[in-house]
This record gives C-alpha cells, structure tokens and sequence, in this order.
C-alpha cells in the first residue's frame, strides 16, 4: 500500500496578492500541496470577497473557503515603507501571484524588473482578463466577460439558443486558477533545476480558448459552430443526454460509447433502440436522433428519480442521477470530514 510522504511543495513560500476567486484558489491549490501563503491585502475593506456574503458585517464563508490555511497580512503598497516590506519578503519568497490590471504593479514600484532585481530567481505570476498587452488588455472584466470573449459562452446555450450562466465559473477556476497553478509549478521546476526566475502571464480569455476543444473542432470540421443543443456532447444525441423524471428531478445519460448504449436499451426494454447510434451512422443533431431523445425523456418521464435509479442499480451503463449540491456532499462517494470546507481532490504518497 502506497505510504503518505510530505506535501510536495513543503517549504515553498508564494505570497498571494490577488483578491475574488481565480488567484485566490490558485494559491489555495498550493497551500494544499504544501506551500505557506501569505495573503497581503490592502488597509481597509481588504479583499472585496470579504463582504460577498448574505450577512451584512460577516466574514464571507466564500472568503473563508478560498483563503483557509493563509497567513494574513495588510499592507498599503502606496506606502514606500509598506512597500518597502513587501520587497523584504520577495527576497525569500519563491512565488509572488498578483492579478492586478495590467501594468499596476509597475506603478507602484513592483514590476518584474524590480521584483527580479531583489530575488532572481522568484517566479511571478500575472492573471488578467485578457493578457498583459493587447487589444483589450486594460479593460475590465469577469467570469461571463471572458467566456463571451473565448466562444464558449455561446456554446453553453440550450434549444432556444441563450447562453445559460453555469454556477461553475469556468474562466476563473479553469482559466485562471488551473492555468495559473500548471504555470507556477512548471516555473518552479525550471528554477530548481538551475534556471532563472519566471515571469508567467496568465490570460484567463486566452486559457479559456485554448480549452474549448470541441467546439474548435466543430469550426475545424464544418467551418461553423455546432448549433445549441445539436452536438455530440451538447444534446444532439440520446445516449449523451440529461432527462427528466417524473418528480422533476433529472438523469444523465452518459452512454456514449455503443457497448454501454447497447447495455442500457437492454436495461429499459428497448433493444429496438440499440442500433440507432452515432458510432452506427445515425447523425448527431439529425431528425432521427431528436425522435430518439423525445422517446427516451418519455421513457424517464414515466419514472421517480428514486425509481429510475433503481432501474439501473448494478448496470455499468454510465447513467446517474443529477444531484444537488447538499446531496452530493452527503454521498457515498464525496462524504468525508471536513468536506464543509472545500478540500484539495490531489493526494500524495509514495
């Protein structure tokens, strides 16, 4: 059995002066593998997470989720002793995240070439909306503006055609914050092998691009987008597909594959329904694989979500239900202590 080592990133230290949720989750990630974080905000009302909360005058539970495990530290970088104190640290700090607009830090006095000039092997990482030059680089932004930008938010969008707003913000996490953590470490690796310090630019637009993967591909294959709903993993096939029950909860299908497809028609008395797949010819988004979802959402609209479950108890056919968010936490699957605050999914041992 593998036997539990020290958190890889022991002994690192990153100081965070990012604020909301894309830096502030990056440098969780690493406080969670092992690295001590600083959080240096400004005097005052500090980080604007801080009152992003249903209770006025409370410390947020958002707040509190994404800088758990911190140290906490003010400073007013207007200030050339303050100043002065933060570049003090960078001297020994390994990391240095900020996502100021472009060109910020440079007014203050903290540009890469100082930060260098100080630590030359510190690696500073930049998150911005759109990068740090560029068309759109001073202008401001959020989690919706920067999907718009990329082509995704338009794919996110049902039957009708609006884009739906996910409670995922995906350009943060996964623009931001992933790519932000993929960076950092990698900078960090080159540095331990003898390299200099990195400056790493994170655009979380960009990231965002760069991830949209099948609908690039729909533009590479046909020269459009796919229409909304009418993909191979949007809703344009029956074996990939959320249905509703009886008692308006939902299922997702995920039979992509034509084994598991096979397996469930045949768990839903349907075997009739088992050649008509996109791996057999039939067009995704096409007539006959609409007809096809309409008679599978009538097959689940006849079933509880209790009962649909039940159905499927046993067979390895990719189909769960769709759970809420409180339902999740208390699963099987997910429930273990200290789940009330969002841990790191990542595990090491040797």
């Amino acid at each position: 059995m593998p036997t539990p080592v020290d958190q890889p990133l022991r002994g690192i230290r990153i100081l965070d002066l990012t604020r909301l949720l894309p830096g502030p989750m990056a440098t969780l990630q690493l406080a969670d593998m092992g690295a001590e974080v600083i959080k240096i905000e400004e005097p005052g009302a500090g980080d604007p997470a801080r009152a992003m909360g249903p209770f006025p005058g409370e410390l947020s539970q958002f707040f509190q989720v994404v800088n758990r495990g911190k140290q906490l530290l003010r400073l007013d970088l207007k200030n050339a002793d303050q100043r002065e104190q933060l570049l003090a640290m960078v001297e020994t700090a390994d990391v240095l995240v900020e996502s100021f607009r472009p060109g910020v830090m440079a007014r203050l006095g903290l540009g890469w070439e100082v930060l260098k000039a100080r630590n030359p092997t510190l690696v500073v990482c930049a998150i911005s909306g759109y990068g740090q030059a560029g068309p759109m680089a001073l202008m401001a932004g959020h989690d919706v503006n920067y999907l718009a930008s990329a082509g995704m938010l338009e794919q996110n969008a049902g039957s009708d055609g609006k884009p739906a707003l996910a409670n995922l913000q995906v350009a943060d996490l996964l623009g931001g914050s992933q790519t932000a953590v993929q960076g950092i470490l990698a900078a960090l690796l080159a540095v331990k092998m003898g390299g200099p310090g990195r400056y790493v630019d994170v655009s979380m637009t960009h990231a965002v691009f760069a991830n949209n993967v099948m609908p690039l591909v729909a533009v590479k294959n046909f020269g459009v987008p796919a229409q909304p709903g009418r993909d191979l993993l949007t809703g344009g096939v029956a074996c990939y597909n959320v249905y509703r029950t009886s008692d308006a909860r939902y299922v997702a299908v995920g039979a992509l594959e034509l084994k598991f497809w096979e397996l469930f028609c045949a768990t839903v008395g349907r075997p009739d329904w088992a050649a008509q797949h996109w791996a057999l010819g039939q067009v995704v988004g096409g007539e006959e694989a609409l007809a096809l979802i309409d008679a599978v959402a009538g097959y689940f609209s006849g079933l509880d979500l209790e009962a649909a479950m039940a159905c499927f108890e046993g067979v390895d056919c990719c189909v769960s239900a769709v759970l809420r968010m409180d339902e999740a936490m208390g699963s099987a699957l997910l429930k273990k202590p200290g789940l009330e605050v969002i841990r790191s999914p990542v595990s090491f041992s040797a």
